[in-house]
């Protein structure tokens, strides 16, 4: 990577543990790359991640990723395209170990560096602590000269910011800058998610040939914006649309605070620059907070999951009857939890027997297995000659497994010891910026005045705006945007908290919070406590929230016709 270049091609080939094989490849033979990241590290992922750990304590790193590098560590070393990712998880050291010993046998020359330090002494009963680090040890590693750079916990945006910085000699503690960073924070945000950024899981899907999006890169320049993108000819689409849904999804408010910078998303702004290109640019940078967001996962206890199926009529008086059998048989001895939830599937006159069928969902939960084993067990297969007629179940009920809990923490940065690994195996200590601010709240903007009054019509809300969602522990994100300047006016005054709340009723009683960001044409809401103790509790229908914009975007609203 040449200091002098303007432009730094940054790549992604992964936005999950579990993601496409075969993006690694792809990336590297569709089109120009200086740097190819990929993600692999979500919150229920460091839980997986922990729990082979204890079996194994070699492990804990992401083994798919050795699998992906073996297929294409020749193509990166031939056409001089650096590799960034945190498939390190909880054993950096290890994969780094792991890819030398790849890359000694496949021949090929590879300097190899690691990040550590962000996991967190002292957390007693907790599986797995690890602070979010930046992304100044990736910047540390790649200057030393690595090939490949492996890290644990970092945030997802720190495998972009941590290679702009080394290319364009961006340093942390310079607030000059500060606005470079944050833009870079904000392509890494948008890449960090593989191809949702390139038509996948988008709201107006249907207007485009999304059935296998080409994964995204981001044309970062010395400033700070980029042109976000995709390899020619891959498919998918990259609009305006599909950074807005992205730039929304997991977020909050105005302030993005990270480990190196704090971004205003309020700043960002959004251009078409071409075909399936988008330009990024103003973002404004501030000093980063004084702590560092931490990931606790422990083990929260055991649960059991029992779904019933109804059929024909009488569904709601089967469904009350099944319930008060259950409730008795395990009335001497009932779970901590128990959770019940009618999913009313069937259909009047149907002309096949599943969908004349509803679905009761049954789901316990306690610290004692055996409460939400035998028991649970015992009750629902006791009763299937003597409930409701038609009595089954789509599986039989099993025995209990653990589930685990995320909880997010702040912690003083002194308590991360984060280190640079370097390809010669010096240790390099990285410092912290010296300059914090706390991430207050930003004043709401003002509002664009209220639509004209005029004939409306009763349709969903999908109709006119976009919605994307998702999961940050027990807590879910929302943003709803809307296409053209037209109907935003009528948006940021028709979905209120209040107007939320009715069109969600399961949202009644939790502290709602509301973000304004007119630069987008958007709204991102935050819906405290929704998802009880996160992902892998498990207890939701739709535990990582991922529906739930679907779900608003369904409902019916008065929408002006002019609008329609």
């Amino acid at each position: 990577m040449p200091a002098t270049a303007p432009v730094l091609r940054v790549g992604n080939a992964s936005g999950f543990y579990g993601d496409r094989f075969d993006a690694f490849r792809e990336m590297l033979t569709g089109g120009e790359l200086d740097v190819l990241t990929g993600d692999y590290l979500a919150e229920l992922t460091m839980l997986i991640l922990g729990r082979e750990r204890l079996k194994d304590p070699s492990a804990g790193y992401a083994r798919t990723f050795l699998k992906q590098l073996e297929a294409t560590l020749g193509l990166a070393h031939d056409q001089g395209v650096r590799i960034v990712t945190n498939a390190g998880g909880l054993n950096p050291a290890a994969l780094a170990d792991a890819v030398r010993g790849l890359a000694a046998r496949l021949g090929v020359p590879a300097r190899v560096a690691h990040v550590e330090g962000d996991e967190l002494p002292g957390h007693e009963g907790a599986l797995t602590a690890h602070a979010y680090l930046g992304g100044a040890g990736i910047t540390a590693c790649l200057r030393a000269g690595a090939d490949i750079v492996v890290t644990g916990r970092v945030t997802d945006a720190a495998l972009v910011t941590g290679p702009a910085a080394a290319h364009f000699g961006w340093e942390v503690d310079d607030p000059d800058d500060r606005d470079a960073l944050a833009g870079a924070v904000v392509a890494g945000h948008l890449l960090e998610c593989g191809a949702q950024v390139t038509g996948g899981n988008y709201a107006f899907f249907t207007g485009h040939d999304v059935r296998r999006p080409g994964f995204p890169l981001a044309e970062i320049r010395a400033d700070g914006s980029a042109v976000v993108t995709k390899h020619p000819g891959t498919g998918g689409v990259v609009d305006v649309g599909t950074v807005t849904a992205q730039l929304l999804y997991e977020t909050g408010g105005a302030r993005y605070a990270g480990p190196d910078v704090t971004a205003r998303l309020d700043t960002v702004r959004l251009r078409p620059d071409g075909p399936d290109r988008v330009e990024v640019h103003g973002v404004r940078g501030e000093a980063p907070p004084p702590t560092l967001k931490a990931g606790l996962t422990r083990i929260g206890g055991w649960r059991n999951e029992v779904v019933f199926v109804l059929t024909g009529l009488d569904v709601e008086a089967k469904a009350a009857l099944l319930r008060e059998q259950v409730e008795g048989a395990l009335a001497g001895r009932r779970p901590a939890g128990v959770r019940w939830e009618l999913a009313r599937t069937d259909h009047p006159d149907a002309a096949t027997e599943e969908t004349a069928s509803a679905l009761l969902r049954l789901v316990v939960r306690d610290a004692d297995r055996e409460a939400v084993g035998r028991a649970v067990t015992g009750a629902a297969v006791e009763l299937a000659l003597a409930s409701y007629p038609g009595f089954h179940v789509t599986a039989p009920p099993g025995k209990g497994s653990p589930y685990g809990v995320f909880e997010a923490a702040y912690v003083a940065r002194g308590q991360a010891r984060h280190t640079a690994v370097l390809p010669d195996g010096t240790r390099q200590e990285v410092p912290s910026p010296s300059e914090f601010r706390e991430p207050a709240a930003v004043p709401a903007p003002p509002l664009p005045p209220p639509p004209a009054p005029g004939p409306a019509l009763r349709a969903p809300l999908g109709r006119i705006a976009g919605a994307r969602s998702g999961d940050k522990g027990g807590d879910a994100n929302l943003g709803v945007w809307v296409r053209d300047d037209a109907a935003w006016p009528w948006l940021a005054h028709t979905l209120t908290t209040d107007e939320l709340r009715r069109l969600l009723p399961e949202t009644a009683g939790l502290r709602v919070e509301r973000h304004v960001l007119p630069r987008l044409r958007a709204l991102n809401f935050t819906l405290h406590g929704l998802l009880g103790e996160g992902v892998a509790s498990g207890a939701r229908f739709d535990p990582q929230a991922k529906g739930l914009g679907e779900w608003l975007r369904s409902r019916r609203v008065e929408i002006p016709e002019v609008l329609l």
